[in-house]
């Protein structure tokens, strides 16, 4: 394993090596995210504090942090231990008070002797017709003016940490900065006006005014960049190293395709037959495919995927396809296997709930060849699954599996090609952020005979209308999915908001008219209701959002959301589309709790107002933020310090094709940029990417 450069160490030293910090104060800081001087770096000011001197506290809009020169006048001592000791001071135009409390015998006598000069800093306020400024940040003779910062930074704080200490550790942090050479395109940087890394630094902790704490202020952009750039070196490498690995070309001469495009009741849209075309093109390399199928609800991705892993066993191998979850695995199987009874071909399911005799033979099954492709969820991963020739691993829903387990599971098949696919539609900043390292195919159309979804606001006081509008549906043989709002972060609160309104629609329904799904259920009872709505013996499914993902229920043309405004617009667009896929014309109601706010207004109307799942998302990503947007822990975006996703995708990309070109000519960054890269990924925590540069 490489080791970390020498001029970089004291920048990953502990804490307790720069002045002034302790054990308890590293500890404290942790909370902030920092555990070596490096983080202090880039943990930069959110705001700040004019301390440039004024010449009177006269005219200032109050209250206002202001700095003047005063003549230190009489003191009052204060009349309760506890109380005010007040000192009256004059500046060049007008006098106010100085206040202290809990002060002691003579200090402030010795500190302000009275006829002296003093320049002070700090909050003043009118309290009872005066001009008060309490506790002065800063009291110092005028010879030392000097010492008050005219524009002070202002830090992210935790408990126990003050912006003092902030001030002094950023300051000890800066003085280890090494001298490094440049990793950046020298056109890029000459282009965007960019500062060197070391004055970049120094700069955005050292702002001189409010322009300088933006993102677009060229130390700050500077610093994102390099956090983007690293960010996508390492992506970059990942690829590259998949891009070498050697995999296995398979070649299906397209018989069984065949079979199945001419068993079907239309025709591929042209994006699916172009997606199928790259997929199969990658797979009848020699080079491992790693790429992402990203299309929008109802797309038409399980085709593709099927295509693919029909060209697997075309080839002669196996292929395996993977949900996150045992409700999606299953409606695979349903969906595919009358497609594999067309092309003939031996398909099988594989989920946890297989036990004993049973799970033997499919294991038995699949180690001879006899099963061509698996259906499974991550049980797929366990070391007792083996397959006699994997050729293809199609992955479900992306965002739940991480870089890692795609690895994992290339590892399964001696030299598996690699399909993602995600309904989400994500902004691409995003894309660039989370899938850098794959290909991407995109399906940009809808099949034919997809019906457009009406979308209606409604307000949560009128339930009883949409109740009777159920009613009617129902006796028109149509089916219902009614969501229920994510309560609080507790499931337990999720489950008793599902089983209320399962009981109130059940009261106004009828018995055995209502099923319900939440996320506490065993999984036996969760199917068991999936499929008595599957099977139209249920007609109003309620659910937590367990039904978020893949559902197919064609009967189902009506989606009532409770609370919409709850959900995040990604979220309420997959919901949405569970309903249209089926001849009749589908409604989902968007309830909602009045009032609602403006940008919960706005939200809302973006998905009345479009179906386009790649709109939305980028409305979504404008409104709340990335972290928001995924649920950070589990997406696999990372978190940047400086760089701000949703405000720099532009810089993401420029960060993209900067990554790929530098490799491209520089493949084992030998040369000097080439090594100044190696360093940058040391100094943003990318070391994991270096064992991944080129060795040959």
């Amino acid at each position: 394993m490489s080791t970390r450069p020498e001029p970089l160490f004291p920048l990953f030293s502990g804490l307790e090596t720069l002045e002034g910090i302790g054990p308890k104060t590293s500890l404290l800081l942790a909370h902030l995210g920092v555990q070596a001087p490096r983080d202090l770096l880039f943990t930069l000011p959110y705001s700040g504090i004019d301390r440039h001197l004024q010449d009177s506290v006269k005219d200032a809009v109050l209250p206002a942090t202001l700095t003047v020169a005063v003549t230190v006048g009489p003191h009052r001592a204060a009349p309760t231990k506890s109380g005010a000791y007040r000192i009256h001071v004059e500046d060049a135009q007008t006098s106010f008070q100085l206040v202290f409390f809990h002060a002691r015998g003579d200090f402030w006598k010795r500190q302000l002797p009275e006829g002296s000069r003093r320049i002070v800093s700090g909050r003043v306020e009118m309290f009872d017709g005066t001009a008060q400024m309490v506790h002065p940040d800063f009291a110092v003779p005028e010879a030392e003016a000097d010492t008050i910062p005219s524009f002070e930074p202002v830090y992210p704080l935790t408990g126990g940490v003050t912006q003092k200490l902030m001030y002094k550790a950023t300051r000890a942090a800066l003085s280890r900065v090494p001298e490094m050479d440049e990793w950046i395109d020298p056109e890029q940087k000459k282009q965007a006006n960019w500062p060197s890394f070391s004055d970049a630094v120094v700069q955005a902790h050292d702002p001189k005014s409010l322009e300088d704490l933006a993102a677009t202020a060229p130390a700050r952009e500077r610093l994102a960049y390099d956090e983007l750039l690293a960010h996508q070196l390492t992506l970059a490498l990942a690829r590259a190293s998949e891009r070498r690995k050697k995999g296995r070309s398979s070649k299906g001469e397209g018989h069984l395709r065949k079979r199945v495009l001419a068993a079907l009741p239309y025709k591929p849209t042209g994006a699916q037959t172009r997606a199928i075309g790259e997929i199969t093109a990658d797979m009848a390399t020699d080079l491992r495919m790693n790429r992402l199928l990203q299309g929008d609800v109802g797309s038409g991705k399980t085709l593709v995927a099927f295509m693919a892993l029909l060209a697997a066993v075309e080839a002669g191998g196996q292929g395996v396809l993977m949900a996150p979850t045992e409700i999606l695995a299953r409606q695979h199987l349903q969906g595919l296997r009358p497609l594999a009874e067309d092309a003939g071909v031996v398909l099988e399911i594989l989920t946890g709930r297989d036990k004993g005799a049973e799970r033997q033979a499919k294991l038995a099954a699949l180690e001879r060849g006899d099963i061509q492709i698996l259906v499974g969820t991550h049980a797929v991963f366990q070391e007792t699954v083996v397959f006699q020739d994997l050729r293809l691993a199609v992955v479900d829903e992306q965002h739940r599996f991480g870089v890692r387990q795609r690895l994992e599971l290339g590892k399964k098949g001696r030299l598996a090609d690699v399909l993602v696919m995600t309904a989400t539609p994500i902004p691409r900043s995003l894309a660039l952020a989370q899938y850098g390292d794959m290909d991407v195919s995109v399906l940009d159309e809808k099949p034919p005979g997809r019906q457009p979804i009406r979308t209606a606001l409604i307000s949560t006081e009128r339930i009883d209308e949409v109740i009777d509008r159920l009613r009617a549906a129902i006796a028109e043989g149509r089916q219902c999915y009614w969501v229920c709002p994510l309560v609080e972060e507790s499931e337990v609160s999720d489950l008793i908001a599902a089983e209320a309104r399962f009981e109130r629609l059940r009261a106004a329904l009828g018995e055995g008219v209502v099923g319900l799904v939440h996320g506490q259920m065993p999984p036996a009872d969760k199917d068991a209701a999936m499929a008595a709505f599957q099977t139209a013996q249920t007609k109003v499914l309620v659910a937590t959002t367990v039904i978020e993902v893949g559902v197919d229920v064609p009967n189902a043309s009506i989606m009532v959301i409770e609370r919409a405004e709850s959900f995040g617009l990604a979220q309420l667009h997959q919901l949405r589309g569970r309903v249209g896929r089926g001849t009749a014309a589908s409604t989902c109601l968007l309830m909602y709790q009045a009032p609602l706010s403006e940008t919960g207004r706005q939200r809302l109307e973006v998905l009345r107002e479009t179906e386009d799942g790649f709109v939305i998302a980028e409305t979504d990503l404008k409104m709340r933020g990335t972290g928001d947007l995924i649920g950070t822990a589990q997406s696999g975006v990372p978190r940047f310090r400086v760089a701000d996703l949703e405000r720099q995708a532009g810089l993401m990309a420029v960060a993209q094709s900067d990554a790929r070109k530098l490799l491209a000519d520089d493949p084992k960054l030998e040369t000097m940029r080439g090594r100044s890269a190696r360093l940058l990924l040391w100094l943003m925590r990318q070391d994991e990417a270096i064992p991944l540069i080129s060795v040959g």
